[in-house]
Parts: C-alpha cells; sequence; structure tokens
C-alpha cells in the first residue's frame, strides 16, 4: 500500500538539518519547559509587555503560569545560576530541542504560517563582551544563510525591529513570495535589505549605499536573530567571572527559526498549482518506484520493481527508509503518476516493459525540475547515489 505521512515526517528532516548547522557552530542541545512561572515574566516586565498573545493560565492554587511562546526568561535564569561560569566557557550557545511554542493569535490563518501552537528553534547566546557577542551574531546568522542554501530556498536577511523581545539590533529571514504578511525594501544596487516597519514608509534611497533604490516585495518569515546586549542577563544576574575574576554581566543574543513554518513556506515558493514541491532534505521520501498496473501483462516487471526497492537500500544506504513503493496495483500507472506528484516525492521510478527487456531501461522523473530520463539500473544508482539526506 502506499505509505502516507505527516507533518512530523518532515520535522524530524529539517530537525535533523538545524541540529547540524547549530551544532556545527558549538551549539548545545537542552530542554526547556513549556509551562513557565509568571514570576519569570514578571521579573523581565513583559508579562504585561505581551499583551494578550501569551497564552495565561492559573494552577489548582491560583498562581499565574503561560505557556511560552520564548525562552529568554527561562535560559537566563538557568545560566544565573550556573557559579562557576568562566570566562574560557564563553561563548555559550544554548539551543532548545525543538519542541513545540504557543501563541495567541488573534485571527490564525494560512495554516501552518500562523497557527496558535508551532514548532520553534530557539538558540540563546552568553559571550563576555560586546565585540565578542556581535562575533557570535554573525556566526549564528551564517549558520542561517547555509541551512536555506541547504534546502534550496532563496532567504533574504532583512533589517527588523526588535519588537517584544527587545535587544539592540534584530534581522529577520525571509522567503520573497506573494502571499507574505511583510513587506520588505530591497535595495537592487547593494546587499541591504529591511522590514518596511524599520523605514519611513515613503523612503526609496538605499540608506547603505545612498545611490540605490529601494523596491517593495514581500515576504514570509521563517527566521528572526536579535542581540539582546545585557537586556535580560542584567535584570536574572546571569554572569561569568573575568581574567581578574570578578564577576561581569555577560551580553546575550537570541536566534530563533520557525521549524512548521519552513515547511509550509517552502510548499508555498516551491510548488505548482496542482502539485507538491518539497525541498529535497526535508521531503518525507526521496524516491517513489511504481510497478505496473495488475493484470497486464508485465508480471516480471511488478517483481522487478520489488526488487529495486530492496537494492537501493542495500547498495545506496543513505536511501534506507527513503523509498516507497507504490503497490496500488489495481490503479494505473498514470493516476499513481498524478498521486506521486501531488505527495511531492523528488524522484519517480517507473518500472514497466522496458525494464525487463533487453534494453533494461527505468523511466525516472525528476519532480523538482519536470526533466524524465530513461537510464539503466547503473544510470539510476549514479543518480541517486548524489542524492543528498540528512
Amino acid at each position: 500500500m502506499l505509505i502516507s505521512f505527516g507533518y512530523d515526517d518532515k520535522n524530524m528532516s529539517c530537525v535533523r538539518i538545524i541540529d547540524q548547522e547549530m551544532q556545527g557552530i558549538g551549539g548545545q542541545k537542552l530542554d526547556m519547559p513549556s509551562l513557565c512561572s509568571a514570576d519569570l515574566w514578571k521579573t523581565s516586565e513583559r508579562w504585561d509587555l505581551m499583551g494578550k498573545e501569551l497564552l495565561r493560565l492559573k494552577d489548582r492554587h491560583g498562581a499565574d503560569y503561560c505557556l511560552a511562546p520564548t525562552h529568554e526568561e527561562a535560559v537566563t535564569t538557568l545560566v544565573a545560576h550556573q557559579t562557576t561560569l568562566s570566562y574560557r566557557q564563553l561563548p555559550l550557545l544554548l539551543y532548545q530541542v525543538i519542541t513545540r511554542k504557543f501563541r495567541d493569535e488573534p485571527k490564525p490563518k494560512f495554516g501552518l504560517l500562523r497557527g496558535r501552537e508551532f514548532y520553534m528553534k530557539d538558540m540563546y547566546s552568553f559571550d563576555s563582551s560586546e565585540e565578542a557577542a556581535f562575533e557570535t551574531y554573525e556566526s549564528v546568522c551564517a549558520a542561517y544563510a547555509r541551512l536555506f542554501t541547504r534546502l534550496g530556498l532563496r532567504c533574504v536577511q532583512v533589517q527588523a525591529d526588535t519588537g517584544n523581545i527587545g535587544g539592540k539590533l534584530s534581522h529577520e529571514f525571509q522567503l520573497p513570495a506573494d502571499i507574505g504578511e511583510d513587506r520588505l525594501l530591497v535595495c537592487g544596487s547593494c546587499s541591504f535589505s529591511a522590514n518596511v516597519e524599520t523605514l519611513a514608509s515613503d523612503r526609496t534611497e538605499c540608506p547603505q549605499c545612498k545611490t540605490g533604490t529601494l523596491v517593495e516585495s514581500k515576504g514570509i518569515e521563517v527566521g528572526h536573530t536579535f542581540y539582546l546586549g545585557k537586556k535580560y542577563s542584567d535584570v536574572f544576574n546571569a554572569t561569568f567571572s573575568n581574567a581578574q575574576n570578578k564577576p561581569c554581566v555577560a551580553e546575550m543574543g537570541c536566534y530563533g527559526l520557525g521549524v512548521t513554518r519552513i515547511l509550509a513556506a517552502a510548499i508555498e515558493v516551491m510548488s505548482t498549482e496542482d502539485a507538491i514541491r518539497w525541498p529535497g532534505l526535508i521531503a518525507p521520501y526521496q524516491v517513489c518506484v511504481l510497478p505496473p498496473k495488475k493484470g497486464s501483462k508485465v508480471n516480471e516487471a511488478s517483481i522487478l520493481a520489488e526488487e529495486l526497492v530492496h537494492t537501493l537500500g542495500e547498495t545506496l544506504p543513505r536511501l534506507r527508509g527513503e523509498v516507497v513503493l507504490d503497490d496500488r496495483t489495481q490503479m494505473t500507472i498514470g493516476k499513481r503518476l498524478k498521486d506521486a506528484s501531488r505527495l511531492g516525492y523528488p524522484y519517480v521510478v517507473v518500472v514497466g516493459q522496458a525494464a525487463v527487456e533487453e534494453t533494461s531501461r527505468y523511466e525516472v522523473i525528476c519532480q523538482q525540475t519536470g526533466e524524465t530520463m530513461f537510464l539503466s539500473k547503473d544510470g539510476l544508482l549514479d543518480l541517486l547515489g548524489r542524492v543528498e539526506t540528512v
């Protein structure tokens, strides 16, 4: 039978890529609570600042709690309790096990793009100086850029408002898309780009190069970075011992990636009207193999299709668990090809009569490009051997 899949499958693929990039710059993974005490949020003065978007509740004793949309307070308190933290241990980059976050959106819409419950990756950095904090900030932004490059998604880093997170500096990572809610101003002559919220709405001259013209477009926000300075570390007394063994307040940054937003936004920017297209790395499966219709005179091809699935897994270990056999042979190849297109498998392999004849050719469809190839078994293995997986 055709294997179905849900968003958790894509989440896990996306999570593995994020883990690779975050750990590549020294990130350490930890678990953070979804349920947070109001005392922490009142200490940072965000309990009232967040307004109605903060999902609040009381326990049986009447104490106030919230379902966390972000974890600046919790992680800073954690670091503040590490009394032996030394400047030699910095920078300290802590990122959360990717889990559900909550926000009481006034008008949830666009499916996963704006919901009250969503998957998020948050990272928090602690540095010994402003200069070091900026270096960390740039390294995380570079990791985000690499991540979107690996996914094959065009992403623009734009100057942004710090909002209720606060801090001294902020950038959004935006996927250009007509459906996007954010309005962006992008210079045609240099690398400058900004959310329109940060500039005068009637400004057309680029503030960076002074000669370029700012052109407005729309985007979907999939990531956000903040240089916080000492906004939270000062309040919660998150300190480290400097070279003179004196306590100093740490410089902080925070960095978010919307996991479910990346999935939904990727579909928006890559798909056609009648077909889903996934970035190859987060597609639920890489290959779909289609045997011929039941009752046709190519039973040998059906056996060959089953053998091909096993061969791909054995010969190409990276494809183990990445190949699906669509054995709904009561349906025509054409109908199953339409389903494969709707589901977005990067590669579809049709095993027909040509596969068992002297030509021994497989029809291979690359759904990302629309290209159809007729390949020998060795040619097929060579093609799929170049597929990147996580």
